[in-house]
């Protein structure tokens, strides 16, 4: 049987703190809830404003402790992502494959809609379409900024460049992340997309894309050098 809940009385709740003085010893939080007035006609009295001190350091302390708390858990999901990321591109032994498991961990752990990776590089007979693109081509004039800047870039692309990254998907793409890839034995592009118009932000830090086009370089840089039918 379900036993009902009995509601004290004003009474009630007297005699019992009349019966037990030291109550708010053992229940100290409770103070920080409870308004708990003074004799002291219009001032404000000195416990009164102490226990007003109290609790808005109190509060402070814990909205500092939550956003490290938030800032901790934003970091161990970075380096899990990072981590996966990693363990995907080193099982691969060919461009072919290193791009399909990008795809796919970029996906499945960053939650992106769309992946795009542009060497410019003259390479005619790639096993894998559009990965290459001429140092002179026209489809680079689009990036020429954001190249010489080295710096990633984040929003809304143009249709011109996403035509050149997504292809028949360009107009799918409402927010995107351009990263260039300037190393002494690759140059190129990696775009990283979405259907949502907030995913990307102009506001977003660098950091953790430029970090993440260094993996992704340094594997192209290595799968490049052991293939020699790469091109």
């Amino acid at each position: 049987m379900n036993e009902k809940k009995t509601r004290l009385s004003t009474a009630q709740i007297e005699d019992y703190l009349q019966h037990h003085p030291d109550f708010f010893h053992e229940h100290l939080s409770l103070l920080e809830k409870m308004s708990v007035p003074h004799p002291s006609g219009t001032a404000i009295s000195l416990i009164s404003k102490q226990l007003e001190l109290f609790r808005s350091k109190h509060y402070e302390m814990e909205s500092q402790l939550n956003a490290l708390i938030e800032i901790a858990r934003d970091n161990d999901t970075s380096f899990i992502r990072m981590h996966k990321l990693t363990l995907a591109l080193l099982d691969t032994s060919t461009l072919k494959q290193a791009i399909a498991n990008l795809d796919n961990v970029l996906a499945d752990y960053f939650l992106t809609d769309f992946v795009a990776v542009r060497i410019i590089k003259q390479c005619p007979e790639s096993a894998v379409a559009n990965l290459f693109i001429e140092p002179g081509s026209e489809d680079l004039q689009p990036f020429l900024k954001i190249l010489a800047s080295n710096q990633p870039i984040c929003g809304r692309p143009t249709l011109r460049q996403a035509k050149v990254l997504f292809g028949d998907a360009a107009l799918e793409v409402k927010s995107c992340a351009i990263i260039p890839m300037n190393f002494t034995e690759l140059d190129g592009i990696l775009a990283i997309g979405s259907r949502e118009e907030e995913r990307f932000q102009y506001s977003m830090g660098n950091l953790f894309l430029t970090q993440m086009s260094e993996i992704i370089g340094t594997r192209l840089i290595s799968l490049l050098r052991q293939s020699s039918n790469a091109c």
